[in-house]
């Protein structure tokens, strides 16, 4: 991977966006220090998708875990059923906090 000054990075910006869509990567420096890195499209954009497929799918995972230790054992069907009864308790709740019931 070749370092090139601001300056010169610059000067020759087309000619470096040209080696980044054939592939190549240039780290661009101020004062013989590294500030910024220039890479293919295609290589940053799919390492982001990759890591946010990764978060989601631990994230999903987690909830499963969670889900499977609290439930008790209970099936699918089981599951459900008690998601309509919070849900029809809450709809309780509120229809009474308004005054309507």
């Amino acid at each position: 991977m070749e370092s090139i000054g601001l300056f010169e990075a610059k000067t020759h910006l087309s000619e470096l966006i040209a080696r980044a869509e054939r592939g190549e990567e240039v780290v661009i420096t101020r004062h013989n220090k590294p500030v910024a890195k220039l890479v293919p499209m295609h290589a940053g954009s799919e390492g982001v998708k990759v890591a946010r497929r990764r978060a989601a799918l631990a994230a999903i995972e987690a909830v499963r875990e969670d889900i499977r230790r609290d439930s008790g054992g209970m099936n699918s069907d089981q599951i459900v059923q008690m998601i309509h009864e919070m849900r029809d308790e809450q709809t309780e709740r509120k229809m009474r906090a308004a005054g309507l019931l």
